[in-house]
């Protein structure tokens, strides 16, 4: 089977779909499909040097020629909409007769759509409405955004996969009765990582943390600053004096963002909106718990006994690290290990790939 794959951009500061795309597009050449992968800011190349299957081609001139070096594919799998090249991509697959799949990465959802509303409006009446109910499948990796399309009325099938998780090795026996202390000499770690975005909820979350200021905690804020937020926030933590326990890493390079989890005791995620959150399942997979909102689609966290599911506010986040920061370290130890067996058994890549290829073959053609 061959297999295209386009996503706007495979960069790390593009976030989690990026992250998502880029092992999918490596765990389906090592299953056996020939895939190609393109981005139109030509950072397929980085992926390309990462990869050692032969099956993975990564393109970086523009879409035309690469689906012609490419040839004919099976399915054109699309990632994202809302921008000219999702447009293009659909405009061709019509002409071309072939099976186009997207995945809406929560683009649909109601913070997306209202973020830049009335240029996304505008695109909605004039093309991308049309391009959505030209699709032949839609996905989802949640249920709650499997709602939100169909929703929509668009009388497109949508199927639901989970983005994969990978599972590391750990330098340490979760298994162990006693818990490995991550710093015993130092404060204990809260840890965000991920954009530096309104979407993200950190307003939020440092006001929640200036009600309670957990004695013996810190909270590390880490990730790229986009629009400028960071400035904001930075203003915030010094009006509420909290310089001493918040602090900004900046941007992390990926092979650094293990070792980032593996020092913190709790990870948070404060978002308004989220379709999948690929950092929750990162940081489960390194056997750290989670704090996360309901606006995100972890329900397994309380459900698992492996983190914490919190309505969107203040008061939620200040009532979840009220609970996380008042545990003993075994206790988060415990939550953790049971958040890492999660992962491994829903989320791992070879029960994903199976799902994929399943899809692509009930549209092969259609």
């Amino acid at each position: 089977m061959k297999v295209f794959l386009a996503i706007t951009s495979l960069r790390q500061s593009y976030g989690g779909p990026a992250v998502a795309v880029a092992n999918l597009a490596k765990a389906l050449s090592e299953s056996g499909a020939k895939i190609g992968l393109w981005a139109p800011d030509g950072s397929a190349a980085n992926i390309a040097m990462s990869s050692s299957t032969t099956d993975l081609q990564c393109f970086s001139s523009g879409l035309e020629k690469a689906l012609h070096e490419f040839g004919r594919p099976d399915i054109l799998h699309d990632n994202g909409i809302w921008l000219p090249h999702n447009h293009k991509l659909a405009l061709l697959a019509a002409h071309h007769r072939i099976s186009r799949i997207v995945t809406l990465h929560g683009m649909l959802e109601h913070w997306a759509v209202n973020h830049k509303k009335w240029k996304k409006r505008l695109a909605w009446w004039l093309y991308q409405r049309r391009d959505l109910m030209a699709a032949t499948c839609h996905l989802a990796t949640a249920d709650s955004e499997a709602g939100t399309l169909l929703g929509y009325r668009l009388g497109i099938p949508v199927r639901v996969i989970p983005n994969g998780i990978d599972i590391p090795k750990l330098p340490f026996d979760q298994n162990a009765e006693q818990p490995w202390t991550r710093d015993s000499k130092g404060p204990r770690v809260a840890l965000f990582l991920g954009r530096i975005y309104p979407v993200k909820g950190l307003p939020m979350l440092i006001d929640a943390w200036s009600a309670l200021r957990p004695r013996g905690w810190v909270l590390h804020i880490a990730g790229p600053d986009e629009a400028g937020h960071r400035t904001e926030l930075e203003a915030r933590v010094r009006a509420a004096g909290l310089e001493a326990a918040v602090r900004f890493l900046g941007p992390i390079a990926s092979d650094e963002k293990h070792k980032l989890y593996r020092r913190a005791d709790l990870f948070v995620l404060p978002s308004y909106s989220e379709n999948f959150g690929m950092v929750v399942g990162e940081a489960l997979a390194n056997g750290l718990p989670v704090l996360t909102t309901k606006a995100t689609p972890w329900s397994l966290l309380s459900e698992k006994r492996c983190g914490w599911w919190v309505e969107a506010t203040v008061r939620g986040l200040e009532e979840g690290l009220r609970q996380a920061t008042s545990y003993e370290p075994r206790m988060l130890w415990q939550m953790g290990a049971r958040g890492r067996s999660l992962i491994a058994q829903d989320f791992s890549w070879p029960g994903v790939v199976r799902r994929f290829t399943s899809v692509y073959a009930e549209f092969l053609n259609n």
